[in-house]
């Protein structure tokens, strides 16, 4: 399995996944979230050596702009299959004309090709919120972004990674020091909001991290986090070495990124 990013933050979120594990099976390739527009999603697919018409489906966390914003014009224009929540479906339902649509529920495994998709629900102040575990045959990888604390339910569920993109959104002093109205610094700090550094911190100690590689830090906050914050929040677990630390930005987000099985 192998993973990429085409951003990751505010002002938009997508993520590449490919893998298969049957021998002479095509490959399979699913996008989690698109939340730019047509031509910067193509743009931002050609960086990373692919074409809109390698996606078998694109698989959606929620409806919040920088996550759906994009993804059923591009899911129109290139006929690509999307999975989602019905929670999610309610919200977006409007755009969803002339699109192949699947709905997913918590607990329950999506097959898409070679890929295994395993939604759960996270707290997140959306109609139905989920996130994803992904395995194909030989490794999995857990994604956890746009939640505002750590639950015993998601815990268990990134259990046993190989991989992990875990949201580092903001640091909390810079968070409340910022120029932001108190009510949206209440929102992103809130129950239903944003990971800061130190819960993004919490959840990864919490884990099952025997089979652990990689860490990717994603969905920092411009405006309230730095890149050397959040490195150094998960290096805090990771006494005396263990996963390498990738940290994901908005305008480059990350390359190709291999997990060993």
């Amino acid at each position: 399995m192998r993973f990429a990013s085409l951003g990751s933050g505010s002002e938009g979120n997508a993520l590449l996944i490919s893998g298969g594990s049957a021998p002479g099976a095509a490959r399979t390739s699913v996008m989690l979230d698109c939340g730019f527009g047509i031509r910067e999603t193509e743009r931002r697919l050609a960086r990373l050596g692919m074409l809109p018409g390698e996606l078998n489906g694109i698989v959606v966390t929620h409806e919040h702009s920088d996550h759906v914003g994009g993804v059923f014009k591009f899911a129109r224009r290139h006929r690509v299959p999307v999975w989602l929540s019905y929670g999610t479906w309610q919200a977006v339902q409007r755009d969803c004309h002339d699109v192949t649509i699947n709905i997913c529920r918590d607990g329950d495994a999506v097959q898409i090709g070679e890929l295994e998709l395993t939604p759960y629900t996270v707290p997140h102040d959306a109609r139905e919120p989920v996130q994803y575990v992904i395995d194909d045959g030989k490794a999995r990888l857990g994604v956890l972004t746009d939640a505002g604390q750590s639950t015993p339910h998601l815990v268990q569920a990134l259990g046993g990674c190989d991989a992990l993109v875990l949201e580092c959104n903001h640091d909390r002093d810079m968070l409340a020091n910022s120029r932001y109205p108190w009510s949206l610094k209440q929102r992103i700090g809130g129950a239903y909001g944003h990971l800061s550094n130190d819960t993004a911190a919490d959840i990864l100690a919490a884990l099952d991290r025997s089979r652990l590689q990689r860490i990717v830090g994603a969905h920092l906050s411009q405006q309230n986090n730095t890149p050397e914050l959040a490195r150094q929040a998960l290096e805090s677990v990771l006494i005396g070495g263990g996963p390498d630390i990738m940290i994901a930005c908005q305008a480059e987000g990350f390359g190709w990124t291999g997990i060993e099985a």
